[in-house]
């Protein structure tokens, strides 16, 4: 696979639900989005950057959606369901795994802020369409068959002083 050079076309996706409930639970703090970012890019040219987002109508969503505008993701906002029995369901791998085949195209390099071992077999196919697939993520909770499928994998917990608020 391809190294990493600064002519690198970079798209970053990045999972919030995934990397907040992680964050939360094993340092009760809360992602730095920035740095995420710039950790993501790592000097190359930024193509895209989506953050995918429940909406959950918690009191401060919104002011996190704008901020994750200001630091340059488009968002893209999907409803909780609540099912009859009280359940609640939300998750963005559909729509992660179209848009990365989507830019697959247009890239060099996808890097899916995740730890979700659902996106194992993405990881494959793009690599097998010739992109560089990286991945972040926390150690604790990132899926051995997701790291095993990417180029190159960030582990967010070496580096907590820099990824987390």
């Amino acid at each position: 696979m391809t190294d990493i050079h600064p002519d690198q076309r970079v798209a970053v996706l990045a999972d919030a639900q995934n990397l907040y409930h992680t964050a939360q639970s094993v340092y009760s703090r809360n992602i730095d989005y920035a740095a995420l970012l710039s950790g993501a890019v790592d000097d190359r040219r930024l193509t895209r950057a989506i953050a995918y987002v429940i909406r959950a109508d918690s009191p401060k969503e919104e002011a996190f959606f704008d901020a994750l505008v200001d630091i340059g993701f488009e968002t893209k906002i999907k409803a909780i369901k609540t099912f009859g029995d009280g359940s609640k369901k939300a998750d963005w791998d559909v729509g992660m795994s179209l848009d990365a085949v989507t830019l697959a195209g247009h890239v060099d390099t996808v890097v899916l802020c995740t730890g979700d071992g659902d996106f194992a077999r993405l990881c494959s196919h793009l690599r097998h369409e010739g992109v560089r697939v990286e991945a972040m993520a926390f150690e604790e909770s990132a899926a051995d068959e997701l790291v095993a499928a990417v180029d190159g994998f960030t582990d967010l917990s070496e580096h907590a002083d820099r990824f987390l608020l």
